[in-house]
């Protein structure tokens, strides 16, 4: 039978895949520089960062791949594509290529953007069916990881080379996510093995150290403490918060060697019958876990996609992913040009941020369930329409154009968008199972690709309408109308919510008893 830590093992791999995954959250810290680079205006910038979503039209494909192939094989296809969609950029933006139209860069960053599904899928799966009893749990902590990636890129920059951002940026994001899934993917497999040992100790532990590795990055994302610190202190900090979670399988397998070791050294009649008892009740104590296991996932309905597209609540539930999460996602891939319309010249500081306030707003969901689960427990759609409302809020709070309104309204879109992206992935599979998963969830995503062109495309031709015959906007001007827009969406999504809630109200009662 598989030792219980290399459970705990398989979720170490899926945070460090999760810490480097979100290459596209990274653009808007060198999208100004690339669009001087390519010489290209606002609207076909913003058609990049849409094409980036656009990847996740094609999500479906990955988690067919994942039934038919081995979790690793998937997972290098996914950082494959990722290298040749950014690292062939790379080599046009660095004139080693000379030949590229601006559609050819459409298009690999469209190959980039898809690459993300493939290795999230595998991230996801590996999580939900080794950890299926707590995978909110698990999942919540793992994707929080996803939330830093734009402040471990853009300190791997400051740190290497401040001054050319978007080669820099290029150059990470097509080499890093190969090195890590080659280091991760022995290790990101699944586990037959029907609970892992020292569970609640154990994601105890992994609290500890995501919160504080998260408390880490928002106060090095601070400008006062960005000027007096090195970027190379701050970037070993991060990777040795990264290599923190190791602690917890290498606790486990200890304890392990030294009860076999302690078996080996004393043996006899009594002892034996002893453990034999011991053995019995561990037996029976699992057979408890697998029957609530039985019981939890007796309770959700296996549902594949055409079944799916024809229930209310799964339209109820794409819609307010869409008028929610994918309306913040949108802000933040547009944070470089926003901040610099309005004159705010940290930039890098801001993005960082958004980053490390999404790390918390992805974590919150399994934080409430840890220490508040049999107590008082809130259902998924619940707890979306409870982050839903702050964003409508912190949209109209735009229109206030101090540097503290950008920033209190950046921090507060990152937690909630962050939040509403976590609760996604159990709120997929309590809808409509955990069989079809992968597949399902990757159809609920492909609204972010169709919000970031309505959304973003809409945004854009107001700020070239704002703008100068150049192109550029400088000014509250060039982004109050959307603003205004994307909260009036928000507060719609509010009432999307308020409904899937009421629908599914009493099915959470149920799971719930």
């Amino acid at each position: 039978m598989p030792s219980s830590a290399l459970q705990w093992l398989s979720l170490v791999g899926i945070i460090w895949l999760q810490a480097i995954i979100g290459t596209n959250t990274n653009f808007p810290a060198y999208s100004s520089q690339l669009k001087e680079l390519l010489s290209i205006s606002q609207v076909q910038l913003n058609n990049l960062a849409f094409a980036s979503d656009a990847g996740k039209l094609f999500g479906w494909i990955s988690g067919l791949a994942s039934i038919y192939l081995p979790l690793w094989f998937v997972l290098m296809i996914g950082s494959t594509l990722g290298l040749i969609g950014y690292g062939v950029q790379y080599l046009f933006i660095t004139n080693i290529i000379s030949s590229l139209s601006y559609w050819h860069v459409f298009l690999l960053t469209f190959l980039a953007g898809n690459s993300i599904c493939w290795i999230n899928t595998v991230c996801y799966l590996v999580t939900i069916r080794n950890f299926l009893s707590d995978r909110q749990l698990a999942v919540g902590i793992t994707t929080s990881y996803q939330g830093l990636s734009a402040k471990i890129y853009a300190n791997i920059v400051d740190a290497v080379s401040p001054h050319k951002k978007a080669m820099t940026f290029l150059f990470l994001n097509s080499l890093l996510p190969v090195i890590v899934s080659l280091i991760a993917a022995p290790l990101v497999r699944e586990i037959e093995f029907k609970s892992p040992k020292h569970k609640g100790v154990g994601f105890g532990v992994m609290f500890v150290i995501t919160i504080s590795t998260g408390i880490y990055a928002v106060f090095t994302s601070l400008q006062f403490v960005t000027s007096k610190a090195s970027s190379v202190g701050i970037l070993i900090g991060i990777l040795v918060s990264l290599l923190l979670p190791l602690l917890v399988p290498l606790s486990v397998k200890i304890k392990e060697l030294e009860k076999n070791r302690d078996n080996l050294r004393v043996y006899d009649f009594t002892l034996e019958e002893n453990t034999n008892e011991a053995r019995e009740e561990n037996e029976v104590k699992d057979e408890d876990d697998t029957e609530v296991q039985e019981e939890v996932v007796g309770i959700i309905e296996d549902v594949g996609v055409k079944l799916m597209l024809r229930r209310i609540n799964f339209w109820l539930y794409f819609l307010v992913y869409f008028f929610g999460a994918t309306v913040g996602l949108v802000y933040l891939n547009n944070l470089g040009q926003i901040a610099e319309s309005r004159g705010c010249s940290g930039t890098s500081s801001l993005v960082s941020l958004s980053s490390s306030f999404g790390f918390f707003g992805r974590l919150m969901p399994s934080f409430m369930y840890y220490f508040y689960r049999g107590k008082c427990k809130i259902s998924r759609p619940g707890s979306m329409l409870a982050a839903m409302v702050p964003i409508s809020g912190a949209f109209f709070l735009l229109l206030n154009k101090t540097n503290l309104a950008l920033y209190i309204s950046t921090a507060v879109i990152g937690v909630c968008t962050g939040a509403i992206t976590s609760l996604a992935v159990s709120t997929t599979t309590e809808l409509f199972g955990t069989k079809h998963f992968s597949v399902n969830h990757n159809v609920v995503v492909a609204n972010i690709p169709m919000g970031s062109f309505v959304f973003g495309y809409s945004a854009a031709l107001i700020y070239h309408q704002e703008g100068d015959e150049n192109g550029k906007c400088m000014g509250m001007e060039c982004y109050r109308n959307t603003f205004i827009m994307w909260g009036c969406f928000c507060f719609l999504g509010t009432l999307l919510a308020l409904m899937l809630h009421a629908r599914t109200r009493k099915f959470y009662s149920l799971q719930n008893h």
